[in-house]
């Protein structure tokens, strides 16, 4: 995709801003966190926070300029300036059009860790559902894809809106079609929706995570069940 030249500038000074200033010791531990291959500056997540805090203070770009200064940076294979596109946006949400999930979907194709896709999904796209509900059915879909990350989307993307009480029929759906899938990332994913839905609706939520149950990872149930008192969750694991 072409950019403008001075979000390309901007852009540039960013990238080079992490990379001076960042942990090379830091940036060594940070792969014991992934099982794919991750490239890092070395930066603190508190300290990526504050520094998208500067970025809107100074910036001379208003949301628009700001969302193509962050799909360059989420093209990037550095974690750090995939998770500052994603702090760059959090701060626009709320002023965003429906039809923005749009162009955010297609970021999903670049993801390459737990920690973009989470950010994305939790912080853009989720938030974007909840105005545009109509395109949960796009989110349904994801769970056919042979993408790992759009399948884990199609979890963590409810999630915002399951906290709001909103697509309990689509979170029925998606746990149903995915409660074979035997990727970790995925039923990580899956486990992590049930068990927010737990949290807040536990009468709508355990009866789905009984019918899957004796049907996908145990990884799954155990995760779903832990905002659960002790005795729904004896109940829940017990097979």
């Amino acid at each position: 995709m072409a950019h403008n030249k001075t979000h390309a500038a901007l852009a540039r000074e960013i990238r080079r801003h992490l990379r001076m200033h960042g942990s090379a010791e830091h940036a060594a531990g940070v792969q014991w966190f992934f099982k794919e291959a991750v490239k890092s500056r070395g930066w603190y997540a508190g300290d990526l926070r504050t520094y998208a805090r500067e970025i809107h203070k100074r910036s001379l770009y208003d949301a628009a300029g700001l969302v193509e200064v962050a799909e360059i940076l989420f093209e990037s294979r550095v974690i750090e300036e995939k998770i500052l596109a994603v702090l760059l946006l959090q701060r626009l949400v709320s002023g965003f059009s429906p039809d923005m999930f749009d162009r955010f979907e297609c970021w999903l194709d670049r993801v390459e860790t737990w920690a973009d896709h989470d950010a994305l999904a939790m912080f853009v796209l989720g938030p974007l559902l909840v105005k545009a509900p109509k395109r949960v059915t796009r989110v349904v879909a994801w769970t056919k894809s042979p993408i790992r990350w759009r399948r884990r989307a199609a979890a963590v993307t409810l999630i915002r809106g399951i906290g709001q009480g909103c697509f309990a029929r689509e979170a029925t759906r998606v746990a149903w079609l995915l409660r074979r899938d035997e990727d970790d990332m995925v039923q990580k994913g899956l486990g992590w929706l049930l068990r927010v839905w737990c949290k807040v609706r536990p009468d709508e939520a355990v009866p789905v995570v009984l019918r899957i149950r004796n049907d996908t990872a145990r990884l799954v149930v155990r995760t779903a069940c832990e905002t659960l008192s002790p005795a729904l969750r004896r109940t829940v694991m017990s097979k």
